[in-house]
């Protein structure tokens, strides 16, 4: 094969490898907003419709669009091989991608019949690693509360030890990219999720929305990361 030959291949494998980069990014499912499954207002008095329409159709309507756009300016810097550009995209895709994995497992936490004592399985391990649903409650609180800023609580399940554990994550870091832990519990205390109702006051906030926790969702959750 001549010099021209091998030129020519070369360029036609280039062309046919972007064009299949380029379908694949076309063809990548984009982000949505999850809807719920209860009206803005099912969760009063303890969580408002204002907080909980301005939380779901804006907030985190926000954190999946900036995803988007995002992973799409990432997708075309890895068809470049611009890593600059892909390092420099990293704290955006941490921070919008946080965000919208925090809140789509925040609203299933949550239901206007929820409150009350775990179940089963769940409430046993409470015991086992805490003490008592009420101390797990207490821990759980104080750590959220505590949380300098913007940030989570979370109750979650370390997979090599079978154990529970609370911990607590900055800004919209997810659990599982953070600390290892899986999510089973989150409890959101940026502003916004509260600072209407409950204006500074975020002890109050906390102890409120123990009465709207969807405790079949947590234990739901509990099942899966056993497995």
């Amino acid at each position: 094969m001549n010099m021209l030959c091998r030129v020519g291949l070369i360029r036609r494998c280039a062309a046919s490898l972007n064009v299949t980069i380029n379908q694949v990014a076309a063809s990548r499912q984009k982000h949505t907003l999850p809807d719920l499954t209860y009206d803005y207002g099912a969760l009063e008095p303890h969580i408002n419709a204002e907080i909980m329409q301005l939380h779901h159709s804006k907030h985190h309507a926000t954190y999946v669009n900036n995803l988007n756009v995002t992973e799409e300016k990432y997708q075309e810097a890895l068809a470049k091989g611009d890593v600059s550009t892909q390092v420099a995209l990293q704290p955006a895709l941490k921070f919008n991608g946080g965000g919208h994995v925090n809140h789509t497992i925040f609203w299933t936490n949550l239901s206007p019949n929820g409150g009350g004592e775990p179940q089963g399985e769940l409430m046993e391990a409470i015991k086992r690693d805490f003490g008592s649903f009420q101390k797990m409650k207490e821990r759980m609180s104080a750590a959220t509360v505590a949380v300098q800023g913007s940030g989570w609580g979370w109750l979650g399940y370390e997979k090599e030890s079978g154990r529970l554990r609370i911990a607590a994550c900055a800004n919209q870091d997810p659990l599982q990219g953070t600390t290892g832990l899986i999510p089973l519990l989150g409890i959101d205390v940026w502003e916004h999720a509260y600072y209407l109702q409950y204006k500074n006051v975020r002890p109050d906030y906390v102890k409120a929305i123990w009465n709207v926790i969807n405790w079949e969702n947590v234990s739901d959750r509990l099942q899966i990361a056993k497995k």
